[in-house]
């Protein structure tokens, strides 16, 4: 079940690529990964809006940084998803869906530990969270397979970093940094 980005990729392997998107493994994880995609949009636009506004400070801002993962991981799996189907419906080549650009992405946010506060979200947050990093983990296993890879997670100080990631961690530093001084205030309307 490999396409290797690159000229010599042998039809054998093309063939197994378009295979895979119409495979039973596929479609099961195509329908899980956008039902996971409605299920936090709905949730973090409709109920999960109101339970952060009645959050305590660490876990209003933990909810935001969590949120914010929970959607990069769910957009990181549609989108590599989304290539599978291309590829299996003959809109993209393997070739091109093994370039990098069209192949998971955003490991460094993705799989980075939750934040202090998040052991105080509500549940239905921390639900979407577990769901979606059990997806992302997958998808990434797939990826790996499907490129010919090893299926051995990294160790996160030995990734590299993207520009997103250490931005990110800027943020939630300042953020605890000023919630530890007290200096932020959070008028609630």
């Amino acid at each position: 079940m490999t396409y290797h980005g690159g000229e010599s990729q042998s039809a054998g392997a093309a063939a197994m690529a378009k295979l895979f998107g119409g495979s039973e493994l596929f479609q099961r994880t195509y329908r899980e990964g956008m039902g996971l995609v409605e299920e936090a949009a709905s949730y973090l636009d409709g109920p999960g809006r109101e339970q952060a506004k009645l959050l305590p400070r660490m876990a209003a801002l933990a909810y935001a940084a969590e949120s914010m993962r929970v959607t990069t991981r769910l957009m990181q799996v549609a989108a590599w998803l989304l290539v599978q189907k291309a590829v299996f419906e003959g809109e993209m080549t393997p070739e091109d869906a093994a370039q990098d650009k069209y192949r998971l992405g955003g490991q460094s946010v993705a799989r980075s530990k939750p934040m202090s506060g998040s052991e105080d979200l509500p549940d239905e947050l921390r639900a979407l969270m577990e769901k979606s990093v059990r997806i992302y983990e997958r998808i990434e296993r797939l990826d790996k397979q499907l490129n010919d890879e090893p299926d051995v997670f990294e160790e996160e100080e030995d990734m590299v970093r993207s520009p997103l990631a250490a931005q990110f961690d800027q943020v939630e530093a300042f953020f605890q940094e000023t919630m530890d001084k007290g200096l932020m205030r959070w008028d609630r309307h």
